[in-house]
């Protein structure tokens, strides 16, 4: 099992933005080796969750663990996962995202949803997630259509965030 970590991109990489298209037959042996590599740099990170996207590879792949630090680690791995019902209700909760680094604000989202995907094995599975893990499974499947977490903010708030983390990231390549 390959657990090289990989590159995460950073905000404003434009693949950041491309939809990610369906993993189809012909793609599992691509697919099991891109996941736990993904596993392995989001624990690195550290983070919560990944979406392929953001390591550069244009598949329907997500990979995320919301087990406590005290808990086992739980890795969840999607393939093609795609939310089918969501409630009226909504709920907010602070996210952040690897991808745009010490970057974190308040995103309403639906407070639950329901939601199907493969696994590795290709069976096909259904689940409802609230909380943590909603917010979670929400973010990373924002990720697969070329949606980040700032897309959710007001004009004002996104570029207040983003202004901040070109600042940021700009000051390190300096100190670099």
């Amino acid at each position: 099992m390959n657990d090289e970590k990989l590159p995460i991109l950073l905000v404003p990489d434009t693949r950041l933005r491309q939809k990610a298209r369906l993993i189809a037959p012909g793609d599992e042996d691509a697919v099991r080796a891109l996941a736990p590599r993904m596993l392995a740099t989001m624990y690195a990170a550290p983070g919560i969750g990944l979406a392929a996207p953001q390591v550069g590879s244009n598949l329907r792949l997500i990979v995320l663990d919301v087990a406590g630090k005290e808990e086992p680690p739980a890795p969840m791995i999607l393939v093609n996962p795609e939310i089918t019902a969501a409630t009226k209700e909504m709920a907010i909760r602070e996210e952040g995202c690897l991808s745009l680094p010490g970057q974190y604000a308040d995103v309403e989202r639906p407070a639950r949803i329901k939601l199907r995907w493969q696994e590795l094995d290709g069976s096909k599975r259904e689940m409802e997630a609230e909380g943590l893990l909603g917010v979670c499974l929400q973010h990373e499947i924002d990720h697969l259509n070329g949606v980040l977490f700032v897309d959710h903010l007001s004009a004002l708030k996104r570029n207040m965030l983003l202004r901040k983390l070109a600042k940021e990231l700009k000051a390190k390549t300096r100190d670099d």
